[in-house]
């Protein structure tokens, strides 16, 4: 069962997964649940996400996650917040934390934000939750580390300070300053290495054990009881978040980055191209799930085949293609995949009304074009213009041997129909008489030069 959880600063990834065994996400922003959700997960769970300096994750990518019939968790930091929200729609809260915001002891966004560093330094925090400053002045003054008005005037303290300047030394220095008790301040200097209380993370693995547990229970699809509207405003926000990829955390098989593959991809040579294959496949996968399309497991197996025909690969040099591809999520390729050759089919009318602009673009119309009027004329001239075996003096074996392995340099493909539709004709007959006519052809010209 794939899920999906959203984290950073509160709990990192590698420790995370010592508890469960998921895929660990980057803190959520702005249409990473719709992202998610295109993924057909059994559940996600948010713990961290970003806020302020980027767009947060809206309520409406969560209901539609729910009504998609995946469960959503939240806890901690952002996933608290929404949780709260959002539990009377279905988004399940764990923890301390999120039951203090759903009952309104905890109403300010800022009690569980944080200053941290990047995904590159695995975003460390720079500074301290005001729930965790809570939770730890609480367990200090359980401890007699300090009195009630003192542990009441640092917490006061704390909440003054702007979320980023939140940190123990500065929290301490105000104290001081303002003159509480010197020798209780210090004591609590002392006590703070061992005595600091991470409410977040508390929250961040019980909501990880939670998940577990459930999934050993059995997760069945989430039922909701509200309608999810469509509005005008939703698909325009889902339409830009479709055209970004889900952020996965950084792979430690490919050891790169993103930008370092577009740098590679840029200094060989073809980018634009690539960029404009990319996108196209974009939109047929996009297209094929607006209509509610799911191809089934003979489908699925058929593409996979198919896949494995082209590259010319046995099953077990398929296997060694995905791990030299790292491809780590094989069923999803395999479902886009898919979904892009029905698509072809779908919109191959308009395909072809456009070929012919592109290949102007390209710059190889006029060589097509001159090619085939002269193909034409020739084979006119000779009176082959429907060449059938016994003309060409050659078995169908021999056709194919010649056109694939001669004319393409590659083997010959099995099963022969599959390999027409994969080179585009509409079937064996098609392919045959074009192979003919062109073997004809060459013959001509070649007996022409001579």
């Amino acid at each position: 069962m794939k899920v999906f959880i959203f984290t950073g600063p509160t709990l990192r990834p590698e420790e995370a997964s010592q508890e469960l065994d998921v895929v660990y996400l980057p803190p959520v922003q702005q249409g990473d649940v719709y992202r998610a959700t295109l993924e057909k997960p059994v559940a996600i769970g948010i713990i961290d996400g970003f806020f302020e300096h980027v767009p947060a994750v809206w309520h409406k990518e969560i209901l539609w996650a729910l009504a998609e019939g995946i469960h959503v968790f939240g806890a901690a930091s952002m996933g608290a917040l929404r949780a709260a929200e959002l539990t009377s729609f279905g988004m399940e809260g764990v923890g301390a934390i999120f039951e203090d915001f759903q009952r309104g002891v905890l109403e300010d966004d800022d009690e569980v934000a944080v200053a941290h560093a990047s995904a590159e330094d695995h975003w460390r925090p720079l500074s301290e939750a005001m729930v965790n400053i809570r939770a730890t002045l609480a367990a200090a003054r359980s401890g007699n580390v300090v009195s009630e008005s003192t542990r009441a005037a640092l917490e006061r303290l704390a909440k003054s300070l702007f979320y980023v300047e939140r940190v123990w030394p500065t929290v301490l220095t105000r104290a001081a300053q303002e003159g509480l008790p010197g020798a209780e301040l210090e004591a609590l200097k002392a006590w703070l290495p061992r005595g600091r209380v991470d409410a977040k993370r508390a929250d961040a693995v019980a909501l990880l054990r939670e998940i577990r547990a459930r999934m050993e229970a059995g997760l069945s699809p989430k039922q909701t009881r509200f309608p999810f509207q469509h509005t005008d405003a939703w698909e325009e926000a889902r339409r830009r978040a479709g055209r970004q990829p889900l952020r996965y955390a950084a792979n430690p098989l490919e050891g790169v980055s993103s930008e370092a593959l577009l740098d590679e991809l840029r200094l060989r040579g073809g980018l634009k191209e690539a960029q404009r294959s990319s996108m196209a496949r974009a939109l047929a996968v996009e297209e094929a799930r607006r209509l509610g399309r799911e191809p089934g497991v003979a489908e699925l197996r058929a593409t996979e085949e198919a896949l494995r025909q082209e590259r010319q690969l046995t099953p077990e040099a398929f296997e060694q293609w995905k791990s030299e591809q790292y491809v780590d999520d094989a069923p999803r390729l395999l479902r886009d995949e898919s979904h892009v050759r029905w698509v072809e089919t779908l919109f191959e009318p308009d395909v072809l009304r456009h070929l012919a602009d592109h290949l102007r673009l390209t710059g190889e119309y006029g060589a097509l074009v001159q090619r085939a009027r002269d193909k034409e004329q020739v084979l006119t001239e000779a009176g082959l213009s429907a060449p059938r075996l016994e003309d060409a003096g050659i078995t169908e074996g021999a056709l194919w041997a010649w056109y694939f392995e001669e004319h393409q340099g590659r083997m010959v493909p099995s099963p022969i129909q599959q390999a027409a539709r994969d080179e585009g004709f509409p079937d064996v007959d098609s392919m045959r008489r074009a192979a003919l006519r062109e073997l004809c052809y060459v013959l001509a010209k070649a007996g022409a030069e001579a």
